[in-house]
């Protein structure tokens, strides 16, 4: 069985992710990350995600990314915002996903595995330009040539498999593959118990994929 690392945050997309990572036949590498973000509810979410997909292994890595701040999910001093925004948000937390690549590559590299998964998309992305397919490509590049393996000819791949859909179709793919989204939690400011605040831009996205796709919504909300 091949080997895939997983980028596991305990939200809609990357839960879909996993879940389509397994059904094409991935032995599944969870990896997650407390980073200092906002809460810590998404770090539970994953945990059981992980176990009632029966990931091979579930891994969290500790940095703090709050010690540099810039971004409303790392520095309590800014507010998310409850409004949408224009640009880049402040919410885009600087390198996340090169970041979150990186130990992900690094790890991949150690279990002999090729393909990196992560669930990210260019229709409701919120302006993040860490999730467009040209940084994707651009990474794929960089991790072939910046690894032991990648010079000795193991190709790695960075794999999209949500890149080119929107919340609607993300979600009605999910609920193919018997994705429970009630277990997931994508708010940007969920309280302790995983309670969505609803109006910040990742509780707008998601209500309006469930709206969307003709889908009663699960999410608990504060």
């Amino acid at each position: 069985m091949k080997k895939a690392v997983i980028l596991l945050s305990g939200g809609l997309d990357s839960t879909t992710t996993l879940a389509i990572a397994k059904h094409q036949g991935f032995e599944c590498y969870a990896l997650n990350f407390d980073y200092g973000q906002r809460h810590r509810a998404e770090l539970d979410a994953a945990k059981r995600i992980a176990g009632q997909l029966d990931a091979r292994e579930y891994r969290i890595i500790k940095f703090d990314l709050s010690s540099i701040g810039g971004s409303a999910l790392t520095d309590e001093s800014i507010e998310v915002p409850d409004q949408p925004t224009e640009g880049i948000p402040v919410t885009y937390v600087p390198a996340r996903n090169t970041i979150f690549l990186s130990i992900a590559l690094a790890w991949a590299e150690v279990l002999q595995a090729t393909d990196i998964f992560i669930g990210v998309n260019a229709v409701d992305y919120s302006g993040y330009p860490d999730c467009r397919p040209e940084y994707i490509k651009a990474y794929e590049n960089l991790a072939n040539l910046a690894t032991k393996a990648g010079v000795e000819g193991q190709r790695f791949h960075i794999q999209t498999p949500l890149m080119d859909l929107n919340k609607a179709q993300i979600i009605q793919l999910g609920i193919k593959h018997g994705i429970d989204y009630a277990q997931t939690v994508s708010c940007y400011a969920a309280d302790k118990e995983g309670r969505a605040c609803g109006v910040c831009d990742a509780c707008r996205f998601r209500a309006a994929g469930f709206n969307e796709a003709a889908i009663e919504d699960p999410t608990r909300y504060i």
